[in-house]
This record gives structure tokens, C-alpha cells and sequence, in this order.
């Protein structure tokens, strides 16, 4: 998987298209990530003895297919690559060719 988490993203399809985020979660199976403040939805949890019922806000997981990583050089979204330096592999922006911190 190409994204890791605290990589900054924008929502490129959906609801929330066009949104920026940083991903707090990696799910590498199912091929999903989990963006903060993106693609929220209401949990509504049962009163248990003792406290009342509520509505929670979740975020819920976004295809990788669906987030893009944004280049903070230019601003703008960008590719993800992979070079190999000193032996090791590293992510690399396809446009500018800067390896990703």
C-alpha cells in the first residue's frame, strides 16, 4: 500500500470531494484508509443502565482509489512512486521526483 498513516490527502470522488485530511488509519487488506473529519456518518448507541442513549460522529474508511496524496512543495495532488537510494526504497512524487517524509 501506497499510503501511510499522517500522509495529507484530498478526497478525489464522494460526498466529501475536494476535502483535506490526514490519514489516521491504514487498513492494508482491505485496501482502505481512514481520513480525519472525512466521510462522517451518525452512530446512534442504546441507553445502557446508568447513561442515556446518544448520536456519535465516525468517520468511516475511503477506498484508496477515492484520496489522492497532496505535494506540500506544490500544493497541488500528486502520484506516488517508489526509487530505490542507498539500497533502500523510498516514496518519491511522480511530478517532482522529492521523496516523501
Amino acid at each position: 500500500m501506497k499510503f501511510k498513516v499522517n500522509d495529507n490527502v484530498q478526497v478525489t470522488a464522494g460526498k466529501d470531494n475536494g476535502k483535506h485530511g490526514k490519514i489516521t488509519k491504514v487498513f492494508p487488506k482491505e485496501d482502505r484508509v481512514l481520513v480525519a473529519g472525512v466521510n462522517m456518518y451518525v452512530k446512534h448507541v442504546k441507553p445502557m443502565q446508568g447513561r442515556p442513549g446518544e448520536k456519535v460522529r465516525r468517520e468511516r474508511p475511503l477506498s484508496t482509489a477515492n484520496v489522492a496524496i497532496m505535494n506540500p512543495d506544490t500544493g497541488k495532488v500528486d502520484r506516488i512512486g517508489y526509487k530505490i537510494v542507498e539500497g533502500k526504497k523510498v516514496r518519491v512524487f511522480k511530478k517532482t521526483g522529492v521523496e516523501i517524509k
